[in-house]
Formats: C-alpha cells, structure tokens, sequence
C-alpha cells in the first residue's frame, strides 16, 4: 500500500490532479484538494504519481505506507 496525502495550504486549486485520479483526488466547492482515499495499491502507483507530479505547487505526496 501506498499514503496518499496533501497539503492542503500549499494547494491552489489547479484541479490537475483529477485528470489522472479522479478516484483519488477531487476539489471542493473552495477549490481546494479533497483526497478521497487515503491509500492506493502499489499497482496504482503510476497513475496516481502522474496527478502527483501534475501538482504546479507540490501539494500532493504518495509514500509507502509504515508498517
């Protein structure tokens, strides 16, 4: 398994992070990132790093999980 978290101070707002993930990620009504699972497979890691590194302010982190 793999952490999905964000800052949600740094985000702005840019939505980028839905074009890949939309499962994962959302913004709400202030447009700000909603992270909708805290937790992905490892065979999601491509696709949820792409919205990952889309994030213009590096808002958005994936880790492995701690055991």
């Amino acid at each position: 398994m793999l952490n999905v978290g964000a800052d949600y101070d740094k985000c702005e707002g840019y939505a980028n992070c839905i074009l890949a993930a939309p499962d994962v990620f959302d913004v709400n009504d202030d447009g700000v990132v909603v992270v909708l699972r805290d937790a992905v497979e490892e065979s999601e890691r491509e696709r949820v790093g792409e919205s990952v590194r889309a994030c213009p302010v590096s808002a958005l982190k994936l880790d492995p999980a701690s055991h």
